[in-house]
């Protein structure tokens, strides 16, 4: 890799805040007379009162038609990372430089000047990049038709909608030849016909040598454009050569740490006892089945008893299924003296989610509770695939091509 590939390159940057804005501005102050006499007090690795770190010591860097991105959860510092990156604020450690030119979507109309037309700030944007009038007006009904906004370019930008703003915003960033694109959250607040457009636009530029930072919460974007991951998290960060295992630590963050006890509400009662019970791995890959047999004892016959299921899934927050014997059509009856009931759950395609499966055994009419188990399971993740579920699939070519033949 040459010198000149890298165009971002970020070593060792920290930044801190300070709860209180009181504070915040004391130290600021602070902050500023020490630079002025050529002292770092207050910038080094000692928190004052009230302050914490958003960024700990943070190296990476980006190089020429790369896209990495950039993903952890709200809180972690992403848009912090970007704002030093576009010098809107200074890092308290460390060192970034940057080599060509920048162009930044890390707020709603930032960049803009909200009194001045969007023509006026199309053409205030280029000139602050440096590109010239002529080159800008040869661009201009490019990047307006792409806004969609054709309608309201002489209208003062105080005037639009968030979307409105994010459109011409990105617009004006994609059409200016950057060599360093950001990226942050606010495409999301687009519809879906202009979040394509701008996608397939970060796909060319990417495939032209701009060098991208990409801030999303949705994996699947993630995934499609990036060529590595940063995850940021509270501590520190992480960087994934392989998008999807960045992708896998992203989501299981969000599952906190993995339960393994099982939680025994009901086992058995005087009349019906429970003997033993065995049951499947409770770390299991997509596409597995669950199985748990039970060996019981009962003093006398329990007819049409109704075993009820349950698999809660983090990925949906909910119910992810639910039924019992009685949707497959099935009657259980326990006979009297010892038996062993077995059940089974097919297929459950989970994918890289932690669940708790609840099995509860009630006798006829849901008089009595004879056996109740919640057990926390954990299903792995499947590489280049993010989804919640993960179904089986086939690929396959099912003709060949025929060879074309010249006359």
């Amino acid at each position: 890799m040459r010198i000149s590939d890298t165009l971002i390159k970020v070593e060792g940057v920290s930044k801190k805040f300070c709860r209180s804005l009181k504070r915040s501005l004391w130290y600021g102050m602070q902050d500023l007379g020490s630079e002025l006499r050529g002292r770092r007090h207050g910038r080094n690795g000692a928190l004052r009162l009230q302050e914490f770190w958003a960024i700990r010591d943070t190296t990476f860097s980006v190089r020429r038609g790369e896209t990495l991105g950039l993903i952890g959860p709200n809180g972690a510092g992403k848009t912090t990372l970007l704002r030093m990156l576009n010098g809107l604020i200074k890092p308290d450690q460390g060192r970034i430089e940057i080599r060509g030119r920048m162009q930044a979507l890390i707020a709603l109309g930032a960049g803009f000047n909200p009194v001045l037309t969007g023509r006026e700030n199309i053409f205030v944007n280029a000139s602050v990049l440096g590109v010239s009038k002529h080159d800008v007006a040869r661009r201009f009904d490019d990047i307006v038709a792409f806004s969609g906004i054709p309608e309201f370019i002489d209208a003062p930008v105080q005037s639009y909608s968030s979307g409105m703003a994010v459109r011409l915003g990105f617009a004006v960033a994609a059409h200016l030849d950057p060599e360093i694109l950001l990226v942050d959250e606010v495409l999301a607040v687009g519809d879906e016909g202009f979040q394509a457009r701008c996608l397939n636009k970060i796909g060319e530029l990417k495939d032209g040598g701009t060098a991208i930072i990409l801030v999303s919460h949705n994996m699947h974007t993630i995934s499609t454009f990036s060529s590595r991951v940063m995850l940021l998290k509270p501590g520190g960060f992480e960087i994934f050569t392989e998008v999807s295992d960045g992708v896998m630590a992203y989501k299981r963050l969000f599952q906190g740490e993995a339960a393994t006890d099982i939680e025994k509400i009901t086992t058995g009662t005087p009349e019906w006892k429970v003997l033993n019970v065995v049951h499947s791995a409770q770390v299991m890959e997509p596409g597995a089945s669950f199985e748990m047999t039970i060996d019981y004892c009962a003093a006398r016959h329990f007819a049409d008893v109704e075993v009820d299921v349950t698999l809660r899934s983090n990925n949906d927050a909910g119910c992810h299924y639910q039924a019992t014997n009685r949707a497959y059509g099935q009657v259980i009856d326990f006979g009297q003296g010892e038996g062993r009931f077995r059940f089974r759950l097919e297929g459950i395609r989970l994918n890289n989610a932690g669940g708790l499966i609840a099995v509860a055994i009630w006798e006829k009419g849901r008089k009595h509770q004879l056996f109740w188990w919640r057990i926390p399971v954990q299903f792995l993740g499947r590489s280049y695939s993010v989804g919640g579920v993960f179904y089986e699939a086939s690929f396959e070519i099912v003709s060949a091509v025929t060879p074309m033949t010249h006359a």
